[in-house]
């Protein structure tokens, strides 16, 4: 089994902002730390702060020396396939082999529509990302890269200088459909699960998507998984599995904040909340023993954090992470 890592994910409103956090959360001792890729983000409105993804990255890579850069998740239509491999290789130079490739199939459809973006079929999009990864792995580890598609095509696209990491970055591919899986199964390293979007949304704005994604769902799409990566000729272990869900941190265990967070999520049970994949709720030793037992059952070691509030990360860092991680 992998070792329990743990992520943040941030969404801050300027560079100053995206570094001060970096270095806090390298400070804290986390393995990594997330943006997002959207025009404008879904977890506030088309006026609110965006920063570029790969722009933050680099950033955030030139105040820190540790931490892990991995973006959740970069959509692979926002750029031809041979520009993110170049964008690719150098925030993984700038950071100096810290980057986590962090890719899906894109879906939020305003921000494709209101930016004048063809917003393809789920099925068209998930074929376009299986093919861009052919293009990435070719011009991250070939001397003189070529590919003809359906969708795109290469020829002699020299990428030189290629990634510090070899013979690449790893690949983390955000989702759980189906057709996503049987692409990670063949192609991925780190498999972050969350639940399927659909409509436009993700599941933080999706409580029907958030409440159906139980821990029963979870292990049946870690059964696919693992089924696809046997038919591939791949070791299930190889794969670490993530999720990214939302911690919320209380000394106090009926604290009326953390079933606030619950409801908001669609959870009209708080105890259901608390065993969800979405999210993490309660007081530190209860978040221990979620954790843990959470690693036992499913495998899920590659936790990624949107956390609620600043005494959520004190507690967590101070009272939880060392249970799991030498800091």
């Amino acid at each position: 089994m992998h070792e329990v890592k743990f992520g943040t994910f941030i969404l801050p409103g300027d560079i100053p902002a995206a570094q001060a956090s970096a270095k806090r959360a390298e400070s804290d001792g986390f393995f990594s730390i997330s943006v997002n890729d959207h025009f404008y983000s879904p977890l506030g409105n088309p006026q609110s702060p965006q920063l570029e993804c790969f722009t933050a990255l680099t950033a955030m890579a030139c105040v820190t020396s540790k931490i892990k850069l991995a973006p959740a998740v970069a959509a692979n239509s926002f750029r031809s396939p041979p520009l993110l491999a170049k964008i690719i290789s150098s925030v993984d130079s700038a950071s100096n082999g810290r980057l986590i490739v962090g890719l899906g199939a894109g879906w939020q459809d305003k921000e494709y529509y209101n930016h004048g973006y063809p917003f393809p079929s789920t099925a068209e999009r998930l074929e376009q990302l299986d093919e861009a990864i052919q293009i990435l792995k070719a011009m991250w580890t070939q001397e003189s890269p070529s590919y003809r598609g359906k969708y795109f095509y290469i020829h002699e696209a020299y990428n030189n200088p290629r990634p510090v990491q070899q013979p690449h970055p790893p690949i983390m591919l955000g989702g759980s459909g189906t057709k996503l899986l049987k692409i990670a199964a063949r192609e991925a390293t780190i498999l972050n699960i969350i639940p399927p979007t659909g409509n436009g949304k993700d599941f933080v704005n999706d409580p029907v998507a958030a409440v159906k994604f139980d821990t029963t769902v979870l292990k049946q799409r870690i059964g696919l998984l693992h089924k696809y990566m046997e038919e591939a000729g791949r070791d299930p272990q190889e794969m670490e599995l993530g999720g990214l869900l939302l911690l919320g941190l209380s000394k106090k265990a009926d604290d009326p904040w953390l079933r606030e967070l619950s409801k908001n999520l669609g959870f009209s049970d708080y105890a259901m909340a608390q065993r969800a994949p979405v999210c993490v709720l309660g007081t530190p030793d209860e978040a221990k023993r979620e954790i843990a037992k959470r690693v036992k059952d499913t495998g899920v070691t590659y936790f990624m954090f949107v956390v609620a509030s600043e005494e959520t990360q004190d507690l967590f860092v101070k009272e939880v992470m060392p249970e799991f991680v030498k800091v």
